[in-house]
């Protein structure tokens, strides 16, 4: 009996070991292997996880980690004709600090659904009923994030941050005129590109007659 035991214990550790071993080399990246030997659920439905190449090559922006974890309150809602916005709860009951910051910089990604998601949650948030009032207060931290997808060599990134300027400018009015400064110099580059040079003066049309007389 004795003897089965220890043949039986001996038995027991290679297969252990082997086991542990395939669970911690699909996951290279993780940063705890030996505390967390055991993928999450979430972990094999997530693309990013299963492809060896892309984790090592990129890690995920911000913007693609927070809507993962589903710090984003809205998802992308396939139509035959076009695709919308489903928020889990009315946007007006949203805080702005911090998703306005959060929804302007995913203005810079570039892959689907971020592209979209980023775009659209800013445009309907600074919709909402007393926009105006949350928004101002987040312009030091807006700007600068604008500013970023206005300097972005992605052609459709500028397209995109330029829409959410003349967006937030419509919403906070003159407010913006004291931070307009940081933003002409990426403008006025960009307009020397004849298939922007419409764009760009329409906006800044837009954005003189939102900002009154001082701008």
């Amino acid at each position: 009996g004795h003897n089965v035991l220890r043949m039986s214990s001996g038995v027991q550790i290679k297969p252990k070991t082997a086991v542990q071993k395939s669970k911690t080399s699909p996951l290279p990246c993780s940063p705890e292997p030996a505390i967390k030997p055991q993928p999450k659920p979430s972990d094999k439905l997530n693309p990013k996880t299963i492809d060896p190449f892309g984790a090592h090559s990129r890690p995920p922006s911000a913007f693609a980690a927070i809507y993962a974890k589903g710090g984003i309150p809205c998802r992308l809602v396939h139509g035959s004709v076009r695709h919308r916005l489903q928020w889990e709860c009315l946007p007006e009951t949203v805080p702005f600090d911090p998703l306005l910051v959060t929804l302007a910089e995913g203005l810079r990604e570039t892959k689907h659904p971020y592209t979209f998601v980023s775009k659209e949650g800013f445009k309907e948030l600074l919709m909402v009923e007393g926009a105006a009032e949350k928004a101002i207060p987040l312009l030091p931290r807006l700007v600068p994030v604008l500013k970023a997808a206005l300097a972005h060599s992605d052609d459709e990134v500028f397209g995109r941050g330029l829409d959410a300027l003349v967006q937030l400018s419509a919403v906070v009015g003159p407010s913006l005129n004291d931070h307009l400064k940081h933003l002409l110099t990426n403008l006025s580059r960009r307009l020397m590109d004849k298939k922007f040079r419409e764009k760009i003066t329409v906006a800044l049309q837009k954005l003189e007659q939102y900002g009154g007389k001082v701008s």
